[in-house]
């Protein structure tokens, strides 16, 4: 009896020593490439919650961006990342002509991909699995109406990266939801420019009074120059997504609302859906909405923490 107890322990240890040699064998590989330039919160919380996925599953992840907005440099690094034959593939699909035929090679050899971001109406076309993030348009449309609710009779959409597609959608969608009783404005994403270009287009139009950024890079020049002119109180401004300083204007009244697309969740997600896909064939059945939720005055002080933290 106690060498049948002695052979089942040693078995068993054996049996634990080869699985967890398996599992180290099975560490999986995943490449993510994004457009989000190195200056931008809203892409350092995305990686966040890549890393935190990949360390939890015991996963590889590569995380790869332009250092500006160039889709031409983007498509070369989506183009080496299927080159490299990775066990998974994230992209913020941001041009279909750019992007398009690239993301169907990766899909062609065999490799997984997942679009995050931008892109979800479309990228499916290119033999994509699912796509994580939220319809840009409808949220742009939400932001008008939103302003409407609010009194606001004619607006702005400032978009800093015409041409990328997620972003010209925010705007399509707010300018359908004004009627055609609003503009847009392009700038580059630099601050300063941001900041001269609104100032010089309020100037010139006195009757806008609803004022909507893309996102954090624009957000800040946009509320800096409200400071400066002391004008803060005399138009209702919104922002797309998240970061220290906009969570810091909605608390002291200077932002009205931010559109949060919980963008941790655009770098988790598909870590994790990737990882279970390479092990067991495992993933959702559809495309998988982190957005739009909008965060005010009233519930900023709750996510503030959070973005301390790298999450929100």
């Amino acid at each position: 009896m106690a060498r049948l107890s002695h052979w089942l322990l040693a078995s068993a240890t054996a049996a634990a020593l080869m699985a967890g040699t398996a599992h180290a064998q099975e560490e999986n590989r995943f490449v993510m490439v994004t457009h989000g330039v190195p200056s931008d919160p809203f892409w350092s919380v995305v990686k966040n919650g890549a890393e935190a996925a990949a360390d939890l599953v015991g996963a590889e992840l590569e995380y790869r961006a332009p250092s500006s907005f160039d889709m031409a440099k983007m498509q070369q690094l989506v183009d080496a990342a299927v080159a490299s034959d990775p066990d998974g593939l994230i992209v913020s699909f941001t041009d279909e002509d750019a992007l398009g035929g690239v993301v169907q090679r990766a899909a062609d050899n065999g490799i997984p991909v997942i679009t995050i971001n931008s892109g979800g109406d479309v990228a499916h076309h290119y033999g994509t699995r699912l796509h994580i993030g939220q319809s840009e348009y409808e949220a742009g449309k939400q932001a008008a109406e939103r302003m409407q609710e609010m009194g606001v009779e004619k607006g702005l959409c400032v978009n800093h990266e015409q041409g990328n597609q997620g972003l010209d959608q925010r705007c399509d969608g707010f300018l359908e939801g004004f009627d055609g009783n609003a503009e847009q404005l392009a700038t580059t994403y630099d601050p300063t420019a941001i900041r001269n270009a609104i100032v010089a287009y309020l100037n010139e139009n006195s009757d806008v009074r609803g004022i909507l950024t893309l996102g954090a890079l624009a957000a800040e020049p946009m509320i800096q120059a409200m400071r400066e002119q002391g004008a803060t109180d005399m138009f209702t401004l919104g922002t797309f997504d998240l970061s220290p300083g906009i969570l810091e204007s909605l608390e002291k009244g200077e932002l009205d609302f931010a559109i949060d697309q919980q963008q941790y969740l655009q770098g988790y997600l598909p870590v994790m859906f990737l990882d279970q896909y390479a092990r067991n064939g495992l993933l959702p059945a559809g495309d998988v909405p982190t957005g739009p939720g909008f965060v005010t005055q009233e519930n900023a002080a709750q996510v503030i923490e959070l973005s301390e933290q790298g999450i929100r």
